[in-house]
C-alpha cells in the first residue's frame, strides 16, 4: 500500500506511517500541476491531504488510488461526487480539533468585548488610552451565547462558556437533544436564538444547504450590542451584508476565522473588502492550529489508514446507508393529535418517516418535530398539514446534505 501526503503533516504521524505503507511520499506544498503529475507517477493507494483542494483530475491522474483521507473534519475541499463516480472512498478525522477551535472561539469573543487587538496597536504605536479602553467591555457573567451548530465543537464552546457563567441557546437539526448536562443551556429555534443573544457564535458545515444562512434579515434579527463570531465555513454569512451591518451600527462586532473566497494557505496577501470592515477582528483560519490538535489529527489520520490496510474503512463519509434529504420541520402547540394528524397524511401519501427529532420547549407550550421523510412532498400535501389540523402552527421543508 502506497501513501501520498500532499500538504503539511506532523512528524509523529510519518514515524507511524513508515511501519504501515509500504511506500510512503510527503511532498507538501506541491503546486496544481505538480501535484497532479506527480500523483500520475506515484500512483498512491492512499492519498492524505489537509488543505489541498481535489478535484476529479486529481482523481483521474491516480487509477489506483481507493482512498482519501481528510486530515481534518470537514471535507468540502474533496470534490465527492468524483470520488463517488470513480469509487474512492472518503474518510475524515472527525472530533480531533473540537478544543483547539473552542479555544479560538472564546478567545476571540473576550478579544471582541475588551478590544484587546486595538489595545495592543496602541500600546505598540506608545499611546495611552485608558479611559477609552475602560469603557470598551460588557462583561459575559450572566449574558447569553448562542450557539449554531451542537456537534462536537458546539459543545466544547458551550462547556468552556458555562466557565464564564453564561446562558447558553442552541439551534441544532438532527437527534441530539442536549448539548450539555446544564440547566443553563437550552434548545431554540435559530431566529429565536439570534433575537436573544449577545454572543452568537457559528459550528455548522458550509455548503448549499447552509450558504449565507447569516444574512442581512438574521443580521437584523440579532441586538445591536451582540457579537458575531465565525470560526465554521466562510460561506455562511454573507460578508457585504455583515459589512453594511457594522458600518451602520446594527451589530457591535465581529471575530472571523474563516471567509468566503478567502487566499490559499501559501498566499502572501489578503484582498478581501471584508479586511476593510471597521469593528472586524480577523484570524488566518487557524482554528484548528495547535500542536495538540495537529497531534490528535495526526494519529487519527494513520489509525485510518492502519484500518484501511487491513480491509476497514473507518470515519467513511460516502460510503453509507441510503437516506433522505428532506427534512420537514413543523411546528406545534404541545397539546394530543397533532403529530397524529401530520403521519396520517404522510401515511396517505405513501411517504414514509426515516428518522424524527421531538423537541418540547421550556413551559411546555410549544414543540417542534424534525421528521427525515423519503420523498419530497408536493405543496397540496403540506397546506393540508399546515391548516388540516388546529394545533399544527407552520411546516417548512427543508433538504439536508
Amino acid at each position: 500500500m502506497k501513501v501520498f501526503i500532499a500538504d503539511k503533516f506532523e512528524q509523529s504521524g510519518l514515524d507511524q506511517l513508515k511501519g504501515i505503507a509500504d511506500g510512503l511520499a510527503y511532498e507538501p506544498g506541491l503546486k496544481h500541476d505538480d501535484l497532479k503529475r506527480r500523483l500520475a507517477e506515484y500512483d498512491p493507494d492512499v492519498l492524505v491531504v489537509r488543505s489541498t483542494k481535489v478535484k476529479d483530475d486529481f482523481m483521474a491522474a491516480a487509477p489506483g488510488l481507493h482512498l482519501i483521507v481528510r486530515a481534518g473534519a470537514g471535507v468540502d475541499n474533496i470534490e465527492l461526487p468524483a470520488a463517488n463516480k470513480r469509487g474512492i472512498r472518503v474518510s475524515n478525522c472527525p472530533g480531533m480539533n473540537s478544543a483547539a477551535v473552542a479555544e479560538l472561539t472564546i478567545g476571540l469573543m473576550v478579544a471582541l468585548d475588551r478590544k484587546i487587538p486595538d489595545n495592543v496597536i496602541d500600546l505598540r504605536a506608545h499611546k495611552w488610552k485608558k479611559s477609552l479602553y475602560s469603557k470598551a467591555g460588557f462583561g459575559f457573567k450572566g449574558r447569553t451565547i448562542g450557539i449554531i451548530g451542537a456537534g462536537a465543537i458546539g459543545s466544547e464552546v458551550a462547556r468552556r462558556a458555562l466557565a464564564f457563567d453564561m446562558n447558553v441557546l442552541y439551534y441544532h437539526l438532527g437527534r441530539q437533544l442536549k448539548l450539555v448536562d446544564h440547566p443553563n443551556c437550552r434548545r431554540s429555534e435559530l431566529d429565536d436564538l439570534l433575537r436573544q443573544s449577545d454572543v452568537v457564535t457559528l459550528h455548522i458545515p458550509g455548503g448549499d444547504m447552509t450558504r449565507h444562512l447569516i444574512d442581512d434579515t438574521r443580521l437584523g434579527m440579532m441586538k445591536k450590542t451582540a457579537l458575531l463570531i465565525n470560526t465554521a465555513r466562510g460561506d455562511i454569512i454573507d460578508q457585504e451584508a455583515l459589512c453594511v451591518a457594522l458600518r451602520e451600527g446594527r451589530l457591535r462586532g465581529a471575530a472571523l476565522d474563516v471567509y468566503a473566497g478567502e487566499p490559499a494557505a501559501n498566499a502572501e496577501t489578503f484582498d478581501l473588502p471584508i479586511s476593510d470592515c471597521p469593528n472586524v477582528y480577523g484570524t488566518h483560519h487557524i482554528g484548528a492550529s495547535t500542536e495538540q490538535a495537529q497531534e490528535a489529527v495526526a494519529g487519527e489520520t494513520v489509525r485510518v489508514i492502519a484500518a484501511f490496510k487491513s480491509g476497514k474503512t473507518l470515519n467513511c463519509v460516502n460510503v453509507q446507508q441510503p437516506r433522505t434529504s428532506y427534512l420537514l420541520v413543523v411546528r406545534f402547540h404541545n397539546k394530543p393529535g397533532g403529530l397524529a394528524h401530520v403521519f396520517q397524511n404522510l401515511a396517505d401519501a405513501q411517504i414514509n418517516a426515516e428518522e424524527m427529532d421531538h423537541v418540547v420547549y421550556d413551559g411546555g407550550m410549544a414543540a417542534v418535530a424534525h421528521i427525515r421523510i423519503d420523498k419530497q412532498p408536493d405543496e397540496t400535501l403540506l397546506n393540508r398539514i399546515r391548516s388540516g389540523h388546529p394545533n399544527v402552527t407552520d411546516v417548512d421543508l427543508m433538504f439536508v446534505d
